[in-house]
């Protein structure tokens, strides 16, 4: 697999698993019917570096970003958005995604990382926390989750 900065021309292959992700409504707080344009501008729009996996085909199978979370004296800690195709999902994607986002996110000077909001039902917080994130808080019922109804927003934090 190849990881590297995304290209303005990669936007169409993320684009097909980034709506289906978001529209499945399970796992992001972006409104499920997100146009397009508004979601390229979510996932890249500056000061965020963009990053895309590659199978051994060429197939972009997964996306990432680093942003700061906050501005002025606090903009050096990280956020990150993390996405993988659900069609080559377990295949160690994600993980392999997050791996470089820490080490690019450490390169870059942050000296730590901040997810906002993590759904609490998420598979993706067990990656987390064996990554070393800690859960430092969780907001209750605040994500309206199309399954499993009303459940909790983890906020969660790793020094890098």
């Amino acid at each position: 697999m190849l990881i590297r900065e995304a290209a303005a021309d990669d936007w169409p292959r993320i684009w097909p698993f980034w709506h289906r992700i978001v529209a499945a409504g399970d796992t992001y707080t972006w409104a499920r019917d997100t146009s397009e344009e508004a979601a390229r501008a979510l996932w890249t729009n500056p000061p965020k570096r963009v990053y895309v996996a590659e199978d051994e085909t060429g197939t972009v199978v997964g996306s990432a970003f680093v942003t700061p979370n906050y501005g002025g004296p606090a903009d050096r800690i990280a956020n990150a958005g993390f996405m993988v195709d659900p069609d080559h999902g377990g295949r160690g994607i994600g993980r392999a995604l997050a791996e470089h986002i820490l080490t690019t996110a450490r390169e870059q000077g942050f000296r730590g990382m901040v997810f906002n909001a993590v759904v609490e039902t998420n598979p993706a917080v067990k990656l987390w926390l064996s990554l070393g994130f800690t859960i430092l808080g969780t907001v209750p019922d605040a994500f309206d989750h199309p399954r499993d109804g009303r459940v909790g927003l983890h906020v969660m934090h790793r020094a890098l």
